[in-house]
């Protein structure tokens, strides 16, 4: 560790840290929990946390899962100073693209929103990033769509994805009467998803022109069993180049992009039709969302609910008060 910060030439970590995360391992949080109680932490109570400790400059929470979350003015000064060199015994921060040189390699990000939420599209989106990009993005705090809870820093963070100079990007939104559709048809979620996926790295591919250097890979969230269901869905200029497919994906820059891309996109279509049907339209699925299902019916009619809804959810038989289907045994059979 001696020597780790400040070599000639290396860059220094990123001024300004307020926010921290990370998964530890067992013996990682058995430290770090050890080191709180010795050093004047004062306990907190935190939902779904292992445990957590506060002073008045920063907040440590480990959550059952092994994540860690640290806020707060000191954030910096406790990653370099306490956690890496004493906890995780190993100096990361600001040195990422130097420990793993494939964070600035050039390539394509692709990820959905609307897949799980009843009312409204389902929105892919792809972003081309290079080592530029990267650093523009990430400086920007580009993170994945789902750990940013307001629509305001989304919409934010999109048009900056938009307007910085060298990220090429497109956004696949398929309506409710289309995904509709298209499910009939195929009779899978993961199939819709598979086509979209394709399909946006098929159109970033033809504006492969604007990319300086052309993208090495594509990566992409794991949200299928079996990973040629996208690969299988590939079009012609999408398998010039490899396919990564990997759980957690978001965790890539590229990824995060694409996720905050296709959120705004959705974000944005589920507010347009709700000023068309003069209601508002809750997101996921939920007791509320059941109540605006019923509320549409009760307005609009059975026969344009295929226009705001994704028709194979549950929620679908449950606002017309009619016997759910059976839920379908995904386990392999012998």
């Amino acid at each position: 560790m001696n020597g780790a910060f400040n070599q000639p030439g290396e860059p220094k970590p990123p001024a300004g840290l307020t926010t921290y995360t990370r998964l530890l391992t067992k013996e990682q949080a058995a430290r770090l929990k050890r080191y709180l109680a010795e050093n004047n932490f004062v306990p907190r109570e935190v939902a779904y946390a292992q445990f957590a400790a506060a002073t008045d400059r920063v907040n440590v929470a480990v959550y059952q899962s092994g994540k860690l979350v640290v806020q707060g003015k000191g954030c910096q000064e406790f990653v370099e100073f306490t956690l890496e060199p004493l906890i995780l015994r190993q100096a990361r921060l600001g040195y990422e693209e130097i420990l793993d040189p494939d964070l600035l390699k050039p390539r394509i990000g692709v990820d959905e929103s609307g897949k799980g939420d009843f009312f409204g599209p389902l929105c892919v989106a792809g972003v081309y990033v290079n080592a530029e990009v990267c650093q523009a993005l990430k400086k920007a705090g580009v993170r994945d769509s789902k750990e940013i809870g307001s629509d305001r820093r989304i919409r934010e963070l999109a048009e900056l994805i938009r307007s910085t100079r060298g990220c090429v990007h497109t956004v696949v939104p398929i309506g409710n009467e289309a995904y509709n559709r298209l499910f009939f048809k195929l009779r899978s979620a993961n199939a819709i998803l598979a086509w979209g996926h394709a399909r946006v790295i098929e159109n970033l591919m033809l504006l492969r022109y604007q990319m300086n250097p052309l993208p090495v890979r594509a990566i992409s969230d794991q949200f299928a069993a079996d990973k040629a269901t996208v690969a299988k869905a590939l079009m012609s200029l999408g398998r010039e180049i490899e396919l990564i497919q990997r759980h957690k994906a978001e965790s890539d820059l590229a990824v995060a992009a694409a996720s905050i891309l296709a959120r705004n996109e959705f974000i944005t279509r589920l507010q347009r039709m709700g000023e068309q049907y003069a209601m508002t339209f809750p997101k996921g699925v939920s007791n509320a969302v059941e109540e605006a299902g019923k509320a549409f019916l009760a307005r609009h009619g059975v026969e344009n609910l295929p226009k705001v809804a994704k028709m194979h959810f549950r929620t679908t038989y449950k606002i017309q008060g009619l016997p759910e289907p059976p839920k379908y045994d995904w386990k392999a059979k012998k």
